[in-house]
């Protein structure tokens, strides 16, 4: 039997203030409110010391690379989007973030066809980022893999303004401004930046600006009404596609020459706005309400000639409530919730053939594509002894899709509608005070998104007839606790038998094809700890031993049974050595090592592994009105030659994105 661990980021400076004791935390992303520890599930979090401090603030990897059973992909290329899988799913989408949920500030990013982007997240005012792996996320929807949850900053009780500036090789500059406070019974936050970043490699420039926003009105101390608003707007973000080994190796800054003739990337802009009411008052329990509406307007040109300009206009909009209590059930102390949420999904969408000098040839796509789910979930926690807890769960969901095509007179329109039921059950057992243990089992499910539906050998049929849901059954068993008071850990094993597993099968013309497989199977191991040595100097340390392996699948004629997972490794290790003086003085070192993985389900194009080391140092001094942070930072300290990025499966194995080496980063922030 395997295991899944939690590696959670207890807030260094309280820790060090507190002479090193390593404090209760409350963890929200599982539905319920729980103290971490006593939470039966592989829950971890990162604080806004490990998100903010020293940090480029590239991708969400910076900060959650330190969470065991999560891995990352495509750091550098911002036409393509960072890459996230959570012990394994999520691996194969082409770009963007696929079979994992993700929320801000308790609204949806992720689409109810599954696709998730995560260019729109604000990582200058992120202060906390939950992550579920595992079961515990079945009560979440269409998403296998897990939950990552990040929460933005709320206004000071002082009211300040902060001024950021961060510069760094390849060209990157980042200025941004933030402020907010109290103002009676208003708390406002607001952060706008612009970033301007050559990169590494030929043809890779990107120029972004955000602005986030968080307001919210308290009623009385029980209700308040919270306005979330955030804008994009990225107008270059280049693609210098991947290359095959020999070009790697020939020069590994160079972009694919198709890329730069086509002039291959995105140009995204998008607005959300989001309210959230909550009322902890009226009723016995608190009720949560919450509505949002998005807009992204979106253009691609994909680094290859033939139908590869892709255009959407996308209105993604929903509402959900949830109601939380507790009573007493049979003598034992029960705290439930219960939910209902549903999202709409409208995306106008064209797609347009280009000849090798980018001249557009012909239309092959002109949709109206609609994905609509609504879902149903309940669940509770049953104190069945002084030291024995279960969890039950279950959740309901209805997912349809729809294509109304515009071009062939219908010919390609079409629908399709799941029904899906997910449950959860875990056992969670205090062996000592200090010492848990857990056990889960859920099922879960994905639908295809869109992208996959469509299936560029067939653009005349709105859907791949052959084509359907990959669903899994999750079992873990954990452990989690103190080692005095000075040290934690959080142990688990963990396995996921999967059928009809979506998986990239091959492409044409490089336009990605899908295809089911018939089954898989993920086993792994997650550790996670960490200790101080002194209240001022901490190490923390997450390892991940994974296996995954398709059990039944062909392939054009192809047995892979027994073959691992393209894109995935074996093996990670994350370390960091970190020492945080009271007086503002920090200097972090970590190192991250990840093992070989295979470019494709044949196994027969291996990418070697590799092991990065960074360091960041930094000092904060505090004045009566003024708080100045400066910082250095070295990525990639040992000049490593590396691949932050493999696209899985290319038929003209053009597999290689090449990672910058060394390189530098520094910066300035100043808060009135």
């Amino acid at each position: 039997m395997p295991l899944a661990v939690v590696s959670t980021m207890l807030p260094l400076g309280a820790a060090a203030d507190q002479g090193a004791r390593l404090e209760p935390i409350t963890v929200t992303s599982p539905r319920l409110e729980r103290d971490l520890q006593e939470t039966p599930a592989a829950v971890g979090f990162v604080d806004e010391d490990e998100i903010q401090q020293g940090r480029q603030q590239l991708q969400l990897d910076e900060s959650l690379n330190r969470l065991p059973g999560v891995f990352f992909q495509n750091r550098y290329n911002f036409a393509q989007n960072l890459r996230l899988s959570i012990r394994g799913f999520g691996a194969r989408a082409p770009f963007g973030v696929r079979g994992i949920r993700i929320l801000v500030d308790g609204i949806p990013e992720t689409l109810p066809d599954g696709q998730s982007q995560v260019d729109a997240i604000d990582l200058e005012s992120a202060e906390r980022v939950e992550v579920i792996r595992g079961p515990s996320s079945a009560l979440y929807g269409n998403a296998a893999g897990g939950v990552v949850d990040v929460r933005t900053k709320d206004g000071p009780a002082e009211p300040d303004v902060e001024l950021r500036g961060t510069v760094g090789s390849h060209d990157f500059q980042r200025y941004g401004v933030m402020g907010g406070g109290q103002f009676g019974p208003w708390n406002a936050h607001v952060s706008a930046w612009d970033l301007q970043y050559e990169g590494y490699r030929e043809h890779s420039r990107t120029e972004k600006s955000l602005v986030n926003a968080k307001v919210r009105y308290d009623f009385d101390p029980t209700r308040s009404l919270t306005t979330v608003f955030t804008a994009l707007d990225q107008p270059v973000g280049q693609d210098p596609a991947g290359l095959s080994r020999a070009a790697a190796r020939e020069d590994r800054r160079q972009a694919r020459a198709i890329a730069t003739n086509l002039d291959s990337g995105q140009q995204v802009e998008q607005q959300r706005i989001g309210l959230i009411y909550r009322d902890g008052g009226s009723l016995p329990g608190e009720f949560t309400a919450r509505t949002f509406y998005t807009n992204r307007d979106f253009r691609q040109q994909l680094p290859f000639p033939g139908p590869s300009l892709i255009e959407f206009d996308r209105d993604f909009f929903g509402a959900g409530t949830d109601y939380t209590d507790r009573f007493s059930f049979l003598g034992m102390p029960t705290l439930y919730t219960v939910g209902v949420e549903a999202a709409r999904q409208r995306d106008d969408r064209q797609r347009y053939t280009v000849n090798p000098a980018g001249e557009q040839t012909g239309q092959t796509q002109d949709s109206i594509e609609t994905a609509t789910s609504v879902g149903v979930y309940a669940q509770t926690d049953i104190t069945l002894t002084e030291r024995t807890d279960l969890t039950l769960g279950g959740r309901y969901d209805r997912v349809g899709f729809r294509i109304e095509d515009r071009q062939q007179a219908g010919a390609a329109s079409g629908t399709r509608d799941f029904d899906e039921f997910s449950a959860v059950a875990g056992l969670g057992y205090e062996l000592t005070a200090d010492h848990r243990l857990y056990a889960n089992v859920a099922n879960s499910f994905e639908t295809p998104t869109f992208t996959e539906f469509y299936d560029p050998a067939s653009p005349e049929e709105g859907f791949d007839p052959g084509l359907d849901p990959q669903r899994a059954t999750n079992v873990e068993i954990g452990i989690k606790g103190f080692l005095g008071e000075r040290a934690q850990y959080d142990l688990a094993v963990f396995r996921v038998d999967t059928r009809d597993e979506i998986v990239v099968t091959g492409s044409l013309d490089n336009a990605n094809e899908f295809g089911n497989a018939g089954r898989t199977r993920r086993e792994g191991l997650e550790l996670g700890v960490e200790y101080f040595f002194l209240p001022e100097l901490s190490f923390t340390g997450a390892y991940t031993a994974s296996r995954f392996r398709y059990r039944d699948f062909e392939d054009d004629g192809e047995q892979f049974d027994g073959n691992r997972l393209p894109g995935l490794p074996d093996h990670q290790l994350f370390g960091e050595l970190a020492w945080r003086d009271p007086g503002g003085v920090y200097a972090i070192v970590d190192g991250l090592i990840v093992g070989r993985v295979y470019a494709d389900s044949g196994n027969e194009d291996r990418v070697s592994g590799y092991g990065i080391v960074n360091a960041r140092i930094g000092t904060r001094q505090t004045s009566r009105n003024l708080d100045l942070e400066t910082f250095l930072g070295v990525n990639n300290v040992t000049n490593k030659e590396y691949f932050s990025n493999v696209r899985i499966n290319d038929d003209n194995r053009n597999y290689f994105e090449p990672a910058p080496e060394r390189n530098f980063v520094a910066g300035v922030r100043a808060r009135f």
